[in-house]
């Protein structure tokens, strides 16, 4: 069942340059980490990948996840949510990377994409909301 964030939980994931550290089920049951840029559309925490990385076909065979995020102003501040991926779309894909890199690297343009790669969007439905301060 989806919970709604407070309002200091979604600003710590919409407007700081926190990385959220991404953890999803490889096919083995293993743990698979990964830091992560993030955002949040009001409903879901938004993510943006390269379609071909581990952590997406970790999340389109299972899509449970968990993830926490520090306070960069005060690191014993944090949130960690559970979750579910809703949505796993090539659709605004490019767009969505180019907007985390304006957030995360003041430039308009992603410079890490690579020939052929095709940019993800990744809509995780909170389950489960917990954290410090």
């Amino acid at each position: 069942m989806a919970v709604k964030l407070t309002d200091e939980q979604a600003k710590l994931l919409r407007e700081t340059k926190s990385f959220i550290h991404l953890a999803t089920i490889n096919k083995d049951g293993s743990p698979q980490v990964s830091p992560v840029w993030v955002d949040f559309d009001g409903a879901h925490v938004v993510i943006n990948s390269e379609q071909r990385r581990r952590k997406v076909r970790n999340m389109k065979r299972d899509p449970r996840v968990s993830f926490s995020v520090q306070d960069p102003a005060n690191p014993y501040r944090y949130i960690e949510i559970r979750g579910r991926v809703v949505e796993i779309t090539p659709k605004g894909g490019a767009e969505g990377i180019d907007r985390l890199a304006k957030k995360y690297m003041g430039v308009d343009k992603y410079p890490g994409n690579q020939p052929g790669d095709v940019r993800v969007v990744i809509k995780i439905e909170p389950d489960h909301v917990t954290g410090m301060g």
